[in-house]
């Protein structure tokens, strides 16, 4: 990979099961990720994916690019726009650096409200 190579876009449907599996397997048991009511009680219509949850989905978009050999070597984001079942997050990448076999990728993901998440991600591979 190159600088200024596009990463292929990835479309993730982001139903209930992922949002609550991905909170119990973050051990993020915060109610507002598998509780409507709670979520509704805090001021949004439905739970919501956590930021664990999201890095992880980041992480694997960005080895699936790269293939098996490669190694996060620092994964920083912000979160946006919450995302909610029902919505597709569309993640997508551009190499912003790369030297031999590392690279800096830049990552973001958007669903119908708008940037659910901006990433910076360091790889090896």
């Amino acid at each position: 990979m190159r600088a200024g190579d596009r990463l292929p876009p990835l479309e993730i449907e982001v139903t209930r099961t992922l949002i609550v599996a991905g909170a119990i397997a973050s051990r993020d048991y915060q109610d507002v990720h598998h509780d409507p009511e709670a979520a509704r009680r805090g001021g949004a219509p439905d739970i919501f994916m956590n930021i664990l949850t999201t890095n992880g989905l980041v992480g694997r978009y960005v080895t699936d690019a790269f293939g098996p050999t490669c190694v996060l070597r620092r994964l920083a984001l912000r979160l946006g726009a919450p995302s909610h079942p029902g919505d597709t997050l569309l993640l997508t990448g551009t190499v912003e650096e790369s030297e031999g076999r590392s690279a800096v990728v830049r990552v973001t993901g958007d669903n119908a409200v708008g940037r659910h998440v901006t990433a910076t991600v360091e790889v090896t591979w």
